[in-house]
C-alpha cells in the first residue's frame, strides 16, 4: 500500500488508457507465446527421442503416427520424417522466441512511459 505521499494524482488520459490496455493485451499475448513455445519443445524432445530409437533399430520396417493413423514405413522413411518434423518445428520455435523479444521490448518502452507519468501509484509488473 502506497503512502499518500508516494500518490500520483496525475489524471488519466485517454493515450494512457490505451497504453495501459496495449500493456495489457501484450502480456496475456506474452503467456500465450511462451506457453506455444514450451509445448513445442516437449514435442522437439519427443522427435528427438523418436530419432534416438529409431537409430538403435535393426533396420525393420516401423509404424509411422501421421494423424490417427499409423503407417508402416522404413526406418530412414520414418528418420526423414522425424528431422523434417524437427525442422519445422524448431522454425515455429524460433519465431516464437522472437515475438517474444518483440514483445518485451514493446513492453519496455510502456513501462517506462507509464512509470514516468505514475510512478509507484501503477503496477506492471508480473506477481
Amino acid at each position: 500500500i502506497l503512502e499518500r505521499d508516494q500518490e500520483s494524482d496525475a489524471e488519466v488520459r485517454r493515450v494512457d488508457q490505451e497504453n495501459i490496455n496495449t500493456f495489457g493485451r501484450l502480456n496475456a499475448r506474452l503467456y500465450e507465446v511462451r506457453a506455444s513455445r514450451d509445448d513445442l519443445k516437449k514435442k522437439l524432445e519427443q522427435i528427438d527421442d523418436a530419432s534416438t530409437e529409431l537409430m538403435m533399430g535393426s533396420g525393420d520396417s516401423v509404424l509411422l503416427l501421421l494423424g490417427d493413423a499409423f503407417f508402416e514405413c522404413t526406418e530412414e522413411e520414418a528418420t526423414e520424417h522425424c528431422e523434417a518434423e524437427a525442422d519445422r518445428l524448431q522454425g515455429t520455435v524460433d519465431e516464437l522466441e522472437e515475438e517474444e523479444s518483440a514483445i518485451l521490448e514493446e513492453q519496455g518502452t510502456l513501462k517506462r512511459v507509464l512509470y514516468a507519468r505514475f510512478g509507484q501509484s501503477i503496477n506492471l509488473e508480473d506477481k
